[in-house]
């Protein structure tokens, strides 16, 4: 099943992009085991780009996405054949699936997050403040985040937008940093402090590549929609969204 989907996957993205990759296996990527990989969030369909950079570099990658995806009869069947990991985003559930991705890198998997857990809000596109649910699961296990950083996609689909004409292709440029740094972590409480300051570390090392990818410096700080409640009505980049 995973094969499979993964065929059709490629071949889609193969359509739609050219892709310049830097830091895979055989460069930050472990050897052997499980590892963590961390991504910024611009659009919908960088689940899709990043997934087929694990896979093209040798690992089956198991992405932590909303539960709703997975009644949609077509997505939930390849997400489910895939071995992907439902969040119930906002609820207490959220703990489960942290669980879930904690058990599967056990197992040796490669489980990859977008920290910010939604769209960035940045009106220049860097990677905002990132959700905690990261942290938790590197400080549980103790296996290697590897920050990852995307550019390109939303030429391709804009922020909260449609699919713009895929051709000519686009090119889009993913690069993987070392390993974040967050030994000193391990053994101090897992409480609101330590939590956030691993997540600001692992934000530090995408942000840091994302800024090697598009050659220049981010803001500081980094945008935080926890002090912006009102931003999403804001922003003119994309057309309004109706949610229930």
């Amino acid at each position: 099943m995973y094969r499979f989907i993964a065929f059709v996957v490629r071949n889609l993205m193969f359509s739609l992009c050219r892709y310049d990759w830097k830091g895979g296996e055989g460069e930050n990527f472990p050897a052997t085991g499980g590892f963590i990989a961390a991504a910024n969030h611009v659009t919908e369909l960088d689940a899709l780009t990043l997934a087929h950079y694990l896979f093209d570099n040798g690992r089956e990658p198991r992405i932590l996405a909303k539960r709703g995806l997975f009644t949609s009869p077509l997505t939930g069947w390849a997400l489910r054949g895939t071995k992907m990991i439902p969040v119930d985003r906002d609820s207490a559930r959220a703990t489960e699936s942290l669980q879930e991705a904690a058990n599967q890198l056990g197992d040796g998997a490669c489980v990859a997050i977008l920290p910010e857990g939604t769209l960035t809000r940045d009106p220049d596109y860097w990677p905002m403040e990132g959700k905690t649910g990261v942290a938790r699961i590197a400080l549980a296990t103790r296996l290697p985040v590897l920050p990852i950083a995307q550019w390109g996609v939303i030429e391709i689909m804009p922020r909260y937008g449609f699919p713009r004409w895929p051709w000519p292709r686009r090119t889009v440029t993913i690069r993987t940093g070392p390993p974040v740094d967050l030994s000193d972590l391990y053994d101090q409480p897992h409480d609101t402090a330590t939590l956030r300051e691993a997540t600001s570390r692992i934000m530090d090392g995408i942000t840091a590549e994302l800024e090697q990818i598009r050659g220049e410096k981010a803001p500081r700080p980094r945008f935080d929609l926890r002090k912006h409640p009102d931003y999403e009505a804001k922003m003119t980049d994309y057309p309004p969204v109706v949610r229930p």
